[in-house]
């Protein structure tokens, strides 16, 4: 395909179906930039990493378009057959090129750009390692001399454009990771997900629902006017701008359309807060989608005098207007139903209970708020039946201590994140014994700790320094602020250490109208990195020891 080396029709293409996104348009840009300047294109491995629903699979398309290149996809989301890469030998029964070279006879271009879709979720067995045979495709000084098996001969793919999709790095082999540039896409905050919504998706699932016709104005008539006027010289050029006039396009309300059909900001934002609070903006269209259909059917219905259900008629609620049919805030649960969340956070009180603390979590869904509980559980010696037992037995039980120093962990809890409820129990016993000598709360007491949503599995480190503060409250009779949440790895001599996902984590903090944020030192490059919108109205606190965490939590906390 002939290359798009025009950096203003580039981001006029890249802007106009996607919000945001800006790591992204700003590697596609330097790629075009590079290639006007040496006059070639070579191909580049891109991954883009991030929660479902943030656009990675709809952004390659366009990419596509503004490099004026072809697109195609093909996913590899559980593939275990290497055939499927590197294509059969020809001496199978109904043996096939692979991928790339079916790719290259569908589009008939040899720089097409090529999305590989799911590539975090590759399969293996007994047909062989597709993460391995990728190797060779995706590295730029081999595979320029690709073999496909059916073909056996070498095929140049270095000037094709890869771009792969994953949620999670994790699952992706070292050697295939290390080919790839990586592309982190975050997810979208609240402002974000109200502006993607009303810009793109509203408009979107309103033209599919058929709410919107589209308008074509075409102004022959005024051409042929002045053609006329300026002779026949003048008519010939008139047909030649004629041909190359670009029509205008509008989409506006269908016929028997109500006027005031409309999906109101404050909907939205009802929408994005108390029903769709996840990364991506997915679950927001599709119920954009069910209030767009149920429209299309209280209207169609309206027309043909037809009655509906109590459940699917139009209910106008007091003090709007009869005759309006805006989706407000006010009458939004008649078209989504009642809402999924009902408050910002788990816990509202201001302070929060002893003994409880809120953290942050960063999973393939995003970032966000993980609260640790915990709970005290004293032990009193039983008392013996003189009767039953024997004078060896009661002596043993008048000896045995009231019990304490054990610590219990619930809510699927993975090995790592176990090991730092151990480390964590340690050091709130270290520090207890440095603030508050006289208190034998962990010596009178066993611990049990919970991390909230047990169906959800947990793991990692990142959640030490919340452990040691929830232990800590619980021990003290000290509770913690209700905006304020944590993160960081804590070491067994207290040292806090640097964690992943600041970004992703810090979003989260913002959906849960967190205030104040406890980060480790050395990730505060990570955080000064961040877009400013995500900065504000946050109180940042940076902690090289768990001493800088207790007082932010405890000393600056005089609830």
């Amino acid at each position: 395909s002939e290359e798009n080396f025009d950096l203003t029709k580039a981001k006029i293409v890249l802007d106009r179906d996607h919000y945001g996104m800006d790591d992204v348009k700003d590697t596609i840009m330097e790629f075009i930039a590079v290639g006007k300047l040496k006059g070639t294109v070579q191909g580049k491995i891109l991954c883009l990493a991030g929660p479902p629903g943030t656009g990675k699979t709809s952004i390659a398309a366009g990419v596509a378009e503004a490099l004026g290149r072809e697109f195609y996809r093909f996913s590899v989301g559980g593939l275990s057959d290497v055939s499927e890469i590197k294509g059969h030998r020809r001496t199978y029964v109904g043996a096939m090129p692979g991928k790339l070279i079916q790719c290259l006879k569908s589009t008939g271009k040899d720089n097409p750009l090529i999305l590989i879709d799911e590539i975090d979720k590759l399969g293996s067995d007994y047909r062989g390692d597709p993460a391995s045979a990728l190797l060779e495709v995706l590295d730029p000084s081999q595979n320029s001399s690709f073999r496909d098996h059916f073909l056996d001969v070498p095929v140049d793919l270095s000037k094709v454009l890869f771009m792969c999709t994953a949620n999670s790095l994790d699952t992706i082999p070292g050697p295939l990771l290390d080919r790839m540039e990586i592309v982190r896409l975050s997810g979208y905050d609240f402002p974000e997900k109200v502006e993607i919504a009303g810009q793109y998706l509203v408009p979107k699932s309103m033209r599919d629902a058929g709410l919107l016709v589209l308008e074509t104005k075409d102004d022959n008539a005024e051409t042929e006017s002045q053609q006329n006027q300026d002779g026949e010289e003048s008519k010939t050029e008139g047909e030649e701008s004629k041909d190359e006039k670009v029509v205008e396009k509008s989409w506006v309300k269908g016929e028997g359309i109500p006027s005031s059909v409309e999906i109101e900001r404050s909907a939205i934002e009802s929408l994005v807060r108390w029903y769709c609070r996840e990364a991506g903006v997915r679950n927001l269209a599709k119920h954009i989608d069910k209030i767009t259909r149920k429209l299309s059917l209280q209207i169609v219905a309206s027309n043909e005098g037809m009655e509906l259900s109590e459940k699917n008629s139009r209910k106008p609620i007091d003090g709007d207007d009869e005759d309006s049919w805006a989706v407000t805030d006010n009458n939004l649960d008649n078209y989504v139903g009642k809402p999924i969340f009902t408050s910002d956070r788990m816990y509202d009180k201001d302070p929060l209970p002893n003994g409880i603390v809120m953290g942050l979590a960063y999973t393939s869904m995003g970032g966000s708020a993980l609260y640790v509980e915990t709970q005290g559980i004293t032990r009193v010696a039983r008392v013996m039946d003189t009767d039953s037992e024997s004078d060896e037995a009661k002596s043993e039980t008048k000896t045995r201590g009231r019990g304490g120093g054990n610590l219990k962990t619930t809510g699927q809890l993975g090995d790592v994140m176990g090991e730092s409820t151990q480390i964590a129990y340690t050091v709130a016993r270290a520090r207890l014994s440095g603030v508050q000598p006289c208190n034998s709360y962990f010596e009178d007491n066993d611990i049990h700790m919970h991390v909230p949503e047990g169906a959800t599995p947990k793991d990692g480190p990142s959640a030490g320094i919340t452990m040691v503060t929830a232990m800590l409250s619980l021990a003290m009779g000290k509770s913690v602020k209700n905006d304020l949440a944590m993160t960081g790895e804590i070491s067994l001599t207290g040292k806090v250490l640097p964690v992943g996902g600041i970004k992703e984590k810090t979003m989260g903090a913002r959906r849960a109208g967190i205030k104040v944020l406890i980060l480790p030192a050395a990730n505060k490059r990570d955080f000064d990195e961040m877009p400013t919108y995500l900065k504000e109205e946050i109180e940042v606190h940076y902690a090289h020891d768990y001493a800088d965490v207790y007082k932010v939590a405890f000393e600056d906390n005089k609830g």
